[in-house]
């Protein structure tokens, strides 16, 4: 699957496409590059389907067939005074999947990529 019908010029998109890993909102991008708030969120759009699109597709080759699936999340890292469990400053989220007869995918997810560079596999 890929972006189709896309009027916008391809350094347009590449721009886009920047924004978009670097975590800009739409509109924010838009005023950036000069274009309708809408065709940013549309791109934003598609760019979503796409990887949602992807990510199916590497899970069902992932998971097909018979077997287990296990799923967990933790929290790792924070202070013990104040807020705790999921609302605590400075947690790192970590999520897992196991496939009991296969393989195994870990993702990890950190409000700060710069705590645990190499927890994620």
């Amino acid at each position: 699957m890929k972006i189709t019908r896309c009027k916008l010029t391809t350094k347009v998109q590449r721009r886009l496409l920047d924004f978009f890993t670097a975590d800009v909102t739409a509109r924010t991008a838009a005023d950036l590059l000069n274009i309708q708030p809408n065709t940013a969120a549309l791109f934003y759009h598609k760019i979503r389907l796409v990887i949602d699109y992807h990510l199916s597709l590497e899970a069902d080759e992932l998971f097909d067939g018979d077997g287990e699936v296990e799923l967990d999340e933790s929290y790792f890292g924070g202070v013990r005074k104040g807020k705790r469990d999921r609302g605590a400053a400075d947690k790192t989220a970590v999520f897992g999947i196991l496939k009991r007869n296969g393989k195994g995918l870990y993702h990890c997810r950190s409000r700060h990529q710069t705590d645990y560079p190499n927890a994620c596999y």
